[in-house]
């Protein structure tokens, strides 16, 4: 129930609201309630909309599911080859200058560079991101123009830590014995960094990929709000401004648990990448 802001609630009124919030009870019993209740999916009811928590979080999670797989994507594809590239010329231009970006990357914030970009597209192109969300299945066109400038902006920091993890654990890679028995025996060179020192390197890669995709989720948060994109960040950042605690609960268990998830995830693929890791 919302209580009227405009006059003082009376004893009664406050005392159905206690009970309906379960707060008359002890600290233990609603503890074990909404644990009992989050295991069944239940996360009780927003205190402003009055619908279902798992309901609000559903009608918005498609936006940060699109948004941090094609961030992921195009950080990947940015990455990947850049490190490669720089560990295999090491100490040249073209090393110096993927080094170089990728100090960028890391040193803009998500929001200054949203901010950047969005006003120099407003200014010079006369462009305006479109307000709302189409899933892809929905309207792949539409989609991908909400999506893409946003998606960018969150894999800049995402692509800089990959390409210096990527360098760094190849060119240890480059320098084991196996690595100088394969040129030995007169295998190609591309065949020697595709075969045997890319994916012995990725296993630091995915690491760090796992332990950035918080930083991920935090980014969708940021450009949400500035692109006006109404996801699981802009729901919580409302949530927190009207003061909605059941939602805020409901969020905050929302991003964990997917953060778990991808630990979890990324520790299973490292038996995929080396095959010593398997568990017997």
């Amino acid at each position: 129930m919302q209580l009227d802001q405009a006059a003082a609630p009376t004893p009664e009124v406050l005392a159905r609201a206690r009970q309906e919030l379960g707060l008359d009870r002890s600290f233990l019993d609603q503890y074990r309630t909404w644990i009992a209740g989050a295991v069944r999916g239940d996360l009780g009811r927003s205190l402003i909309t009055r619908r279902p928590v798992t309901q609000e979080l559903l009608k918005r999670i498609n936006l940060p599911a699109h948004l941090a797989v094609m961030s992921l994507t195009i950080a990947l594809l940015i990455a990947l080859p850049v490190g490669v590239f720089s560990a295999v010329r090491q100490d040249t231009t073209g090393d110096y200058v993927g080094r170089l970006l990728a100090i960028l990357g890391l040193s803009i914030p998500d929001f200054w560079l949203a901010t950047v970009v969005i006003t120099f597209l407003a200014i010079w192109f006369r462009w305006i991101p479109p307000i709302g969300f189409a899933p892809l299945w929905v309207d792949p066109a539409r989609c991908l123009s909400q999506l893409t400038i946003p998606a960018v902006i969150i894999g800049v920091r995402l692509a800089a830590v990959s390409m210096r993890m990527t360098r760094s654990s190849l060119l240890e890679v480059l320098r084991q014995d196996y690595i100088r028995t394969a040129r030995a025996k007169g295998a190609r060179e591309g065949a020697v960094i595709v075969r045997h020192a890319v994916k012995n390197a990725c296993i630091p890669v995915v690491t760090i990929i796992g332990q950035q995709f918080s930083v991920l989720l935090g980014g969708t948060v940021i450009v949400e709000f500035i692109f006006l994109q109404p996801g699981v960040g802009s729901l919580m950042l409302d949530a927190v401004l009207l003061r909605d605690y059941t939602l805020i609960q409901g969020a905050v268990l929302f991003f964990a648990t997917v953060i778990v998830v991808i630990n979890l995830l990324v520790d299973v693929s490292y038996a995929w990448f080396d095959p010593r890791l398997r568990y017997r």
